[in-house]
């Protein structure tokens, strides 16, 4: 399970996330890839992670860890630039499934972008214009409810907005 998610603060050796739930998660300053003691990552309130949860118990906050089950980071975070959208858990599943969602198959054709989508409905965006990133977001969250054939006639008619543009 992942999430991509805002730091909330750091407070003592943990960072507390908020990951859009009824309670923050904590993120220990040490569960990331290479930290130490001395060697701990620069996270400011506002910037966004994107990590697992590696503990959740209905009586305590979750626990989240920037690191694999190796310890390795495969793709997990601080996460720079871009920007950060919200949408359903159901749209998130979505685009997280298995064969590639309609929409980031089609956009992905067109366009140039890297996506980080979490569990809890947070999606962080990143491209090389803000136009591309908005135009992306967009798409996205006008794709949920629409079949395969919608999806790709409305990319359709807005890649080539942007090409006439």
């Amino acid at each position: 399970m992942s999430a991509a998610s805002a730091a909330a603060a750091a407070i003592g050796k943990n960072f507390l996330v908020d990951i859009s739930g009824p309670f923050n998660a904590v993120l220990p300053q040490l569960s990331f890839e290479g930290a130490t003691r001395r060697n701990r990552p620069n996270l400011h309130p506002g910037d966004v992670v994107y990590a697992r949860v590696v503990q959740a118990h209905r009586d305590t906050d979750p626990v989240l860890s920037c690191t694999d089950a190796a310890g390795r980071a495969a793709g997990f975070g601080h996460l720079k630039e871009g920007m950060v959208l919200s949408c359903s858990t159901s749209l998130a599943r979505q685009l997280l499934g298995s064969p590639t969602a309609p929409v980031l198959e089609a956009l992905g054709a067109g366009l140039q972008f890297e996506l980080a989508v979490g569990l809890n409905g947070r999606v962080w965006l990143a491209a090389g214009t803000a136009a591309t990133c908005v135009v992306v977001a967009n798409a996205i969250q006008e794709s949920e409810f629409k079949t395969e054939a919608q999806v790709r006639t409305m990319v359709a008619r807005v890649l080539s907005r942007i090409s006439a543009g």
